[in-house]
């Protein structure tokens, strides 16, 4: 697997818990577990899942 990828999925499921840990307790910086979510997302989309790429 693509490292891209796997970093990307790993951000997109932190970002995931930090999201809802930050609608029970609130804490510092929650915002940017949307941004996590985000970049990961986008990480996963481009990141070579299957190891076919040049």
């Amino acid at each position: 697997m693509d490292r891209t990828f796997l970093v990307g999925a790993g951000l997109t499921g932190a970002g995931v818990c930090g999201y809802a840990l930050g609608t029970v307790v609130a804490y510092p910086g929650r915002a940017f577990s949307l941004t996590a979510v985000m970049i990961g997302i986008t990480l996963v989309a481009i990141g070579d899942r299957w190891g076919t790429g040049a």
